[in-house]
C-alpha cells in the first residue's frame, strides 16, 4: 500500500503554521505528526496538501493508496485498524474521517464503505492552541515509543534528578550542573543536545537533537524544543518546531513558535489576561478573533518571523510568516505575514529583503533557502496580501 498523509481540510484552522507545511509536519510531543505515523505504520509517507506546497512535499499515487489524516495522533491500535482497511473502505472515529483506502486518492469519502473505530478515543490537532495544550499527552506517548527497549546514556554525577527512571539521554548529549525533575512528566534529551549549567527543568520536556538550553534556563513542562534550537530565560508549556531561537532572558508561555524564528533578548509573552477572561485568537477562516476556551494562551509565531529586543506580546497574539516586529509598546494581537514594524507604524516587508535574511539565517545551520522555499513564501505573500494595509 502507498501511504499518503493528507490535510483533510484542516489547513485553515492551523494557520499560520500550515502556510509553510502540511498539517502532518506540525510538531507536538517529541515527534512531528508525520514522524509518528511513519513509525506506527512502518512506512515512508508522501503528502496531499495545498497545491503550492506539493512541489516540496510531494504526492505519490498508485492503484492502492492508504490516505491518512495527518492531524490525527497516531496510536498502535489506530495504525492496526488503518492497515486492516480494504479497498473502498474508510475508517471513522466519531465524526472524523481517520483514513481511507482507495485506488484513486481523490475519491470522495462519501462513496466509501464506513468502518467504525471504537477501540479508543481519537484525538488530533484541530486548532493552533491544541499544539501546546495537547503537548503533554503527545510527549508522554512519544517518550514511551522512542525509548521502548532502549537504555539511556548515564546521567552525569553533577546533574541532580527527581525520578531519574523517567529521564532518557541520547548519545552525544551534554549535561552538567543542571536540575531535572521528571516527577510531572518524562524528560527527553536528544542526540547531541546540550543542557547548560544552571538549567532547571520540570517535565514533561523534550530537547531534540542539536538543541540547547542556555545558562540558567528555567523550563516548566510540558514543553518541546525542536531540533537545532536554543532556549533561555523562562519557558512554560510551549512548543518550538525547530531551527528557532529564544536564547535570552524573558518569558515564553503557552505558545508555539514555527521554524527559523528568533525572539529578541528580554522579550515577553503575556499568557493570561488581566481580567482572567477567556483568550481570543485571530481566526483566518472568519477574519476575526474567536474564542479558544482557554484562560492561558500566549503567542503563535509563524515561520521566519522575528522580534527585536524588549518586545512585549499581548495575550493571544498571532503573527504570520516572515514578519519582523520591533519598537516600544504592545504590537497588535494579529500581525500579518510580511509585516515590518511595530506599535509606531508598519510597512510591507519586501520579499527580496525577507529572502535575503532567511538565506543568511539558514546558512548559519548549514542550509540555504531553496527555490521551492521561495516559491512557497511567494505564494504566502499573495495569500496574505488582504491583511496588510499597504
Amino acid at each position: 500500500m502507498n501511504i499518503v498523509l493528507a490535510d483533510f481540510n484542516l489547513h485553515t484552522p492551523l494557520l499560520p503554521f500550515t502556510y509553510t507545511r502540511p498539517t502532518s509536519h506540525i510538531r507536538c510531543g517529541i515527534l512531528t505528526m508525520a514522524q509518528r505515523w511513519e513509525k506506527m505504520l512502518d512506512a515512508t509517507a508522501s503528502y496531499l496538501t495545498q497545491d503550492y506546497l506539493q512541489t516540496k512535499y510531494q504526492l505519490e499515487e498508485t492503484d492502492d493508496n492508504l490516505v491518512v489524516a495527518g492531524h490525527i495522533f497516531a496510536t498502535e491500535k489506530l495504525a492496526k485498524a488503518i492497515l486492516n482497511l480494504e479497498l473502498g473502505q474508510k475508517l471513522m472515529g466519531g465524526n472524523h474521517v481517520i483514513a481511507y483506502r482507495a485506488s484513486k486518492i481523490h475519491t470522495p469519502t462519501i462513496e466509501l464503505t464506513q468502518v467504525l473505530f471504537t477501540d479508543e478515543e481519537v484525538d488530533g490537532i484541530f486548532n493552533t492552541w491544541d499544539i501546546f495544550s495537547k503537548n503533554g499527552k503527545a510527549l508522554q506517548a512519544d517518550f514511551e515509543l522512542i525509548t521502548a527497549g532502549r537504555k539511556s546514556q548515564p546521567i552525569p554525577e553533577t546533574v541532580q534528578t527527581v525520578n531519574p527512571e523517567n529521564i532518557f539521554i541520547e548519545e552525544g548529549a551534554k549535561l552538567q550542573f543542571a536540575i531535572l525533575n521528571a516527577s510531572t512528566g518524562p524528560i527527553y534529551i536528544g542526540k547531541n543536545a546540550e543542557v547548560m549549567e544552571g538549567s532547571i527543568i520540570r517535565g514533561g520536556f523534550a530537547l531534540c537533537e542539536h538543541s540547547a538550553t542556555k545558562l540558567g534556563t528555567k523550563v516548566y513542562g510540558p514543553t518541546t524544543v525542536g531540533p537545532h534550537s536554543k532556549i533561555g530565560g523562562e519557558v512554560n508549556n510551549s512548543v518550538i518546531f525547530g531551527y528557532s531561537n529564544k536564547g535570552h532572558e524573558g518569558f515564553l508561555g503557552n505558545s508555539v513558535l514555527g521554524e527559523w524564528c528568533n525572539i529578541g533578548a528580554d522579550s515577553n509573552t503575556s499568557n493570561l489576561k488581566n481580567n482572567y477572561a477567556e483568550v481570543k485568537l485571530w481566526n483566518y477562516e472568519t477574519g476575526r478573533f474567536a474564542k479558544t476556551g482557554l484562560q492561558f494562551c500566549g503567542l503563535m509565531l509563524g515561520d521566519h518571523s522575528k522580534c527585536g529586543i524588549n518586545t512585549m506580546f499581548n495575550t493571544g497574539t498571532v503573527v504570520g510568516v516572515s514578519a519582523n516586529i520591533y519598537g516600544a509598546g504592545y504590537p497588535r494581537n494579529f500581525i500579518p505575514s510580511f509585516n515590518w514594524g511595530g506599535p509606531q507604524g508598519n510597512m510591507v516587508y519586501k520579499t527580496d529583503k525577507a529572502y535575503e535574511v532567511a538565506d543568511v539565517v539558514m546558512k548559519r545551520r548549514g542550509l540555504s533557502l531553496q527555490q521551492e522555499d521561495k516559491d512557497i513564501l511567494d505564494a504566502v505573500f499573495e495569500r496574505t496580501r488582504q491583511y496588510r494595509k499597504a
